[in-house]
């Protein structure tokens, strides 16, 4: 819908978000009414670069034209049941995704948060089933985040700066460690615990990746105690870092991996998979969900998951992530590029505020996000051009001069 269809002013409109809606974000002054492939598109039509895809989640473009027939097909047949039958798009899209990634089984949820409350479940069930009651604690790292629900809230490492402000207490038996510190996560280990649980990439943490050596040491050290392996891949999954999962990056395979975000090319879907092995605490009854699965949803998502992997996109975002992050560390200011295939950070020194390169880069039509003060964090969707990526640069080169009041040197 347009705002001429809604028949309201844009003052009209954000007055109807002031008056009835809770609003928890910072918005940015821009009606979004129509987006295609690497752009966005406000009330009056101007474009913004979109380096931010809904969060990660428009990776295969935004209103991919495969997405979006899949759910205008899908809407003709059925765009509802329950449970109990089967769907046709639900079963072809577990298979796809479970022999894309090579786990065994699949159960499908609404989003990410709740991805993470069902892998939290399942391991702890799995604990508890296997070893006894006392077998339910979960080590997690700081500066992690894994959800806003009380599960996933309290995995989240931040508990002095981060989500939980304001609404302990915490669900207890989830334990921190340092990230990237396998002495720490081996230390924090006790007689309760069942499992560790990591991103792969810290995103919301300031664009952290894992080390080889700290992936490879935790799998190891959970196979050597019987210990579960659990991988939040909300953010980093479907080809978001190089690879389809960005555990493949490191050679490893988890017990459960969760996944949202770029799964549905749009439309709102998640899910964990897991070993057969694991996936057996889940029985009949003891989990559940009224929209995970959502014919729609898993029709958009087969029709995303197809894009990805025929495109090759995995691939391009490998290629375009290394051509970005080079790009970037000749910006002034720069501390630090770092991030894993199209999920970029840079963080800059005190001259630079992050917040404010947020709403430069928007007052010049690119869109991107901040972490904190010092770090600016960037989730293209994966169709992304060396073209793009001169273009964003050339927009943040401007927004850092402006802000450190320097001139705009030539840049080589």
């Amino acid at each position: 819908m347009k705002l001429k269809d809604a028949g309201l002013t844009k003052n009209e409109l954000k007055a109807l978000v002031d008056k009835y809606m809770i609003d928890t974000y910072e918005r940015f002054d821009m009606i979004a009414e129509t987006a295609k492939d690497m752009y966005i598109y406000d009330e009056n039509g101007e474009g913004y670069l979109d380096f931010y895809a809904g969060v990660a989640v428009n990776s295969t473009g935004n209103c991919n034209e495969k997405v979006v027939a899949a759910v205008e097909d899908q809407l003709k047949d059925i765009m509802h049941t329950f449970n109990y039958p089967y769907t046709i798009p639900q079963a072809l899209l577990a298979e796809k995704v479970c022999t894309a990634i090579g786990m065994d089984k699949v159960f499908f949820q609404n989003t990410g948060t709740e991805s993470n409350e069902a892998m939290i479940k399942m391991a702890r069930k799995y604990g508890v089933e296997k070893y006894g009651p006392h077998k339910y604690n979960i080590v997690t790292a700081f500066d992690g985040f894994h959800g806003r629900t009380y599960g996933s809230m309290s995995a989240t490492g931040q508990p002095d700066n981060g989500c939980q402000i304001g609404f302990k207490p915490m669900v207890p038996g989830f334990t921190y460690a340092k990230f990237n510190d396998l002495e720490d996560f081996k230390a924090a280990v006790t007689d309760n615990t069942i499992a560790i649980m990591i991103e792969p990439v810290q995103g919301e943490g300031g664009v952290h990746p894992a080390t080889m050596e700290f992936m490879k040491g935790l799998r190891e050290f959970c196979d050597e105690k019987g210990l579960l392996l659990l991988l939040d891949e909300i953010q980093t999954g479907w080809c978001r870092t190089g690879a389809v999962m960005s555990f493949m990056n490191y050679g490893i395979k988890p017990d459960i991996v969760s996944m949202a975000k770029a799964l549905g090319g749009g439309m709102p879907i998640g899910a964990i998979c897991a070993s057969a092995e694991v996936a057996k605490s889940f029985t009949l009854g003891s989990h559940g969900t009224t929209f995970g699965g959502h014919p729609v949803s898993c029709a958009a998502a087969l029709a995303a998951v197809s894009e990805l992997l025929d495109n090759n996109l995995a691939e391009n975002a490998k290629k375009m992530g290394a051509y970005f992050k080079k790009k970037l560390t000749a910006l002034p200011h720069v501390k630090e590029v770092r991030g894993q295939g199209l999920l970029v950070g840079v963080e800059f020194d005190n001259h630079v505020n992050a917040i404010e390169v947020k709403h430069e880069a928007f007052a010049r039509k690119l869109l991107i996000t901040a972490i904190g003060s010092n770090v600016v964090r960037m989730v293209p969707p994966l169709i992304l051009t060396e073209a793009d990526c001169n273009q964003a640069f050339d927009i943040l080169y401007e927004c850092v001069t402006a802000i450190a009041g320097e001139p705009h040197f030539l840049r080589l």
